[in-house]
């Protein structure tokens, strides 16, 4: 029924490749009309790198001119301030600062990036969770001292393989040495928690070195890690080297080693929260302002930032390609204020693709879905609305509202399986760029 468990990650409902033109362009003032806003999510793009990983398909370019990087910070207040006067009454239950690498910005400009945030959405990011992605080049003192100061309260690492030779394999060329020095930085930079993330099914990788892997990055103890298996997406420097047709075999090896993983850090301490991300079961709770994925919207400021309505998902375009983000970006530069008045391409949700993002946006994670919410929410039973549920009842995918094990190890078929047909076929006329 579900064929390959790794067809692709649902971390979003619809996904950006869907997207399309909005014409005519709406005005965020009327997007955001009706919408609740009084616990939204701040998103930022920061679409610079050090260097651009093979298996990365993110809207990110690698070592711009500083001239872009300040430009892009010239245009990001632009577009904050106007964002800001189209929802008036915005206040923040979370924030993350993504990209690409946000601390490929030096301290300075981290600085201004967040003085420019706050003072255009009045978000105070040090009353709310904020999250900060960086890399092991870029976590340096002074940066992680900016980060902390403003208010950060988790810093997420991507190191993927503790062994050089798996690093270079996934097509990031790092070092060993940098990476232990960019941990103990973040661990001596303050009470910041740390997020490692990891990468299965690397060619050559083992389950001794992936085992490896694991208790190295154990040994900072981390209040999360995320896991995720290697998929090799058009236009990323892997899909040069190898190609991305199924592979029974692939397929096997990178569920065996998640298994494995599931184990280990189960018995290591660590509660599972979905297929990829794992909680240290004695790390403090997230304390914040409340916010629900399903219910609550985003703001997204930055050229690849997302923004999420219950009726409308916008954004700007998007493209893997050098050629065509460096495009992109010098579109984005260009504009006139006045343009970050509109959102530029988008999705539309209709009642029937927001039950089904709702159904999705849950039923992936550990906890499960809350059928009684469902019903408050929509005014129908989730069962009724999708009787698809029971089939994964009889294959042992699910009990009751929640995924089991299986399951969960399957999370990467299911969220295609459940995608809706009109949102796959908008995907599939997508041309990769």
């Amino acid at each position: 029924m579900l064929g390959s468990p790794y067809q692709g990650y649902l971390y979003a409902y619809p996904h950006k490749t869907a997207y399309r033109p909005l014409r005519p362009r709406p005005r965020l003032a009327d997007v955001w009309a009706g919408e609740a806003t009084d616990a939204l999510f701040l998103y930022v793009h920061v679409p610079f790198c050090e260097m651009r990983c093979g298996f990365c398909n993110l809207f990110t370019r690698a070592n711009p001119p500083a001239a872009q990087v300040t430009a892009y910070l010239d245009q990001l207040r632009r577009q904050a301030d106007r964002v800001a006067a189209a929802v008036p009454a915005a206040t923040y239950a979370r924030a993350a600062i993504g990209g690409g690498t946000p601390t490929y910005l030096t301290a300075a400009e981290l600085e201004r990036l967040f003085d420019t945030v706050e003072r255009a959405t009045g978000a105070d990011l040090r009353a709310v969770p904020t999250s900060v992605e960086t890399s092991p080049a870029t976590a340096t003192a002074d940066r992680l001292a900016v980060l902390l100061d403003r208010g950060t309260t988790r810093v997420s690492i991507g190191v993927q393989s503790f062994l050089d030779a798996e690093a270079h394999a996934a097509g990031r060329p790092q070092h060993r040495a940098e990476v232990d020095r960019a941990l103990d930085t973040i661990r001596a930079a303050g009470p910041a928690e740390l997020n490692i993330d990891l990468i299965y099914g690397i060619p050559g990788q083992t389950a001794g070195t992936w085992t490896g892997s694991l208790r190295t990055a154990l040994t900072w103890r981390p209040e999360e890690l995320y896991l995720y298996p290697l998929y090799v997406r058009p236009m990323t420097g892997l899909s040069r080297r190898a190609p991305g047709t199924p592979d029974p075999e692939w397929d096997a090896q990178r569920l065996q080693l998640y298994r494995h993983a599931v184990e280990l850090l189960g018995a290591e301490g660590y509660e599972q929260q979905s297929m990829r991300a794992f909680r240290r079961r004695d790390a403090p709770p997230v304390d914040g302002p409340g916010y629900c994925c399903q219910d609550d919207g985003m703001v997204g400021l930055g050229c690849g930032a997302r923004s999420y309505t219950s009726r409308l998902h916008y954004s700007f375009d998007y493209a893997v390609s050098v050629r065509q983000v460096r495009g992109i970006l010098e579109d984005y530069l260009a504009r006139p204020a006045a343009d970050f008045d509109v959102a530029e391409v988008g999705f539309a949700l209709d009642g029937f693709e927001q039950r089904r993002r709702w159904l999705l946006k849950s039923l992936l994670r550990a906890s499960g879905l809350d059928p009684g919410g469902y019903l408050a929410r929509f005014g129908t039973g989730v069962d009724d609305d999708f009787p698809a549920l029971r089939l994964l009842r009889e294959t042992g995918h699910l009990d009751g509202h929640r995924l089991t094990a299986e399951g969960l190890a399957h999370s990467d078929a299911i969220g295609p399986w459940l995608t809706s047909d009109g949102v796959r076929a908008a995907m599939a006329g997508h041309v990769p760029r």
